[in-house]
């Protein structure tokens, strides 16, 4: 069941991450559904027209890959789910059910923790350091990759 603001188990407010990010309002138990990651639903063609990478600039989208044919737009249409930060050391995760996205809890999450999940990022491109400038990590987790990708197997 989708939250409305009101009764959201986390406050929009500014991260040192990025911008924006939810802080837990009060304690929330491990393997809770916390939102959906909504948007406008596009192909993979409409969303790389509609934000193409410029080689040198940083990358920066609300974009989240569902499948090979379905990528959610959160820009547009989207809701708190789209301010949620990127971490290395996740306490959240982002579970695809029925071509949909859920932002779920990994662990208990203490009151005003700021919630944050693996965004894995994948490029189809080598992870060269020119790519990995593309796509930084600020997330400060002693276990800091540096960048959003996803590692590479």
């Amino acid at each position: 069941m989708p939250h409305t603001a009101r009764d959201l188990p986390f406050e929009i407010r500014h991260s040192p991450i990025q911008g924006f990010g939810g802080y837990a309002t009060h304690a929330i138990a491990a393997g809770v559904r916390l939102i959906e990651y909504a948007g406008e639903r596009l192909t993979p063609a409409q969303a790389e027209a509609r934000y193409p990478d410029t080689d040198g600039e940083r990358h920066h989208t609300y974009l989240f890959a569902i499948d090979d044919a379905i990528v959610v737009d959160a820009a547009v249409n989207g809701n708190e789910a789209r301010f949620l930060n990127h971490s290395c050391a996740p306490n959240c995760d982002a579970v695809i059910d029925d071509d949909r996205i859920w932002i779920e809890t990994l662990h208990d999450i203490e009151a005003g923790e700021e919630l944050v999940y693996d965004y894995a990022y994948t490029l189809a491109e080598r992870h060269t350091p020119a790519a990995k400038r593309r796509y930084p990590c600020s997330c400060g987790a002693i276990t800091c990759r540096g960048t959003i990708l996803a590692k590479k197997r």
